[in-house]
């Protein structure tokens, strides 16, 4: 092998492992920003790590929103149908959240009681996110919560 063979070699390999080196960073950096969408019973049952943060989807159970006036701090109930996790938040709730709506809501469990800091709402009144109404599955048909999934594109 030639000097200069020798040379573009090493450069072909020193890129190699650059790129690599780039794209397992990136992977991890990915990962650690991904947040799972679980449904209540998927979290009671305990398919949730304990620490980690993650989505919750389903309906918020009508009569159940509390907030203390003055306070932003809100409380309600979160079902997929088949069971039921309660939501806080300290955060302000979108102009279309309301009870026997579907909501996303993003953050971690803490004592039983999912904090969340971020809360999702739908846009009119029989939509479902998609990957909430996959997951809850035939639950809503049990308590007839109308669902509807905007058709793939």
């Amino acid at each position: 092998m030639t000097p200069v063979q020798r040379r573009r070699m090493i450069w072909v390999l020193l890129l190699l492992l650059a790129s690599g080196l780039a794209t397992t960073l990136v992977a991890f950096a990915l990962q650690r920003n991904i947040a799972y969408l679980y449904t209540p019973s998927e979290v009671l049952r305990g398919d949730v790590d304990a620490q980690s943060r993650f989505r919750l989807g389903g309906m918020v159970v009508k009569g159940s929103f509390d907030r203390p006036s003055g306070s932003l701090q809100a409380h309600f109930v979160v079902t997929d149908g088949d069971a039921a996790l309660p939501v806080s938040t300290d955060r302000i709730l979108p102009d279309m959240f309301r009870e026997g709506t579907a909501v996303v809501a993003s953050g971690r469990l803490q004592d039983g009681t999912f904090v969340a800091d971020e809360v999702l709402a739908k846009h009119d009144e029989n939509y479902v996110p998609k990957e909430v109404a996959d997951k809850m599955g035939d639950a809503h048909r049990k308590h007839d919560v109308p669902v509807t999934a905007p058709e793939a594109r």
